[in-house]
């Protein structure tokens, strides 16, 4: 072997090595990158645990509210269903009232028959006339007090069914509230999900970022 291959070999081997090196420099990460990323990386697992602690919280409100919902739906249902057989009751009574009242009125005009009866045959004055007299003002009495029986009833009545149907309305809006809750709750819960797949992802980046690559 010549001087000249000798000296050939040797730029050849150099030229390689050189190579090799810049190679390797090229694929060494930026020192000041890598320690950019880690940042960013941290400061998006802050964000993410913020967030996640954020809508854990609003779903936990969420379903407090729901709760409570709940509670007040079966309140209302409570007061309702007492309210309708309030309502049941009062139209029973009235029924009955107003049954008495026409069997009443029956009596009265039997009574003023009976007089007019005992007027024309035994006198005005007669023992039979004061006695029917006595009997059509008891019955009107009796038929007085079951109309105002019956006025009662129709007060409580209508009061009731007031009272029901405000019952109903109540329940009515607890439902929309126990739906719009439930829906708020539902989309809470999708949003902590995919807080914890960022959280992970995040994680995920800053361990492959601290390895450098």
């Amino acid at each position: 072997m010549n001087a000249e291959q000798v000296v050939r070999r040797g730029v050849l081997a150099i030229a390689f090595a050189g190579l090799l090196a810049g190679g390797a420099y090229a694929q060494s990460p930026d020192p000041s990158s890598q320690q950019q990323d880690i940042k960013d990386d941290k400061k998006d697992i802050r964000n993410d645990k913020k967030d996640l602690a954020k809508d854990r919280a609003e779903g936990d409100a969420d379903q407090r509210d729901i709760n409570k919902d709940k509670h007040d739906l079966a309140a209302d249902r409570k007061d309702r269903n007492q309210d309708q057989r309030d309502i049941n009751h009062d139209r029973r009574d009235l029924n009955k009232d107003r049954a008495d009242r026409n069997k009443d009125q029956r009596d009265i005009n039997k009574d003023k028959s009976q007089l007019a009866s005992d007027v024309k045959k035994y006198g005005a004055n007669s023992s039979q006339a004061q006695a029917d007299r006595k009997d059509l003002h008891a019955e009107r009495v009796d038929r007085n007090k079951d109309q105002k029986d019956i006025n009662h009833d129709r007060k409580d009545l209508a009061k009731d069914r007031a009272d029901r149907n405000a019952d109903q309305r109540d329940i009515n809006m607890d439902k929309r509230d126990l739906h719009a809750d439930r829906k708020e709750r539902n989309q809470d819960q999708k949003d902590i999900h995919k807080d914890k797949k960022d959280l992970h992802k995040d994680r995920k980046d800053l361990r492959h970022d601290r390895r450098g690559h």
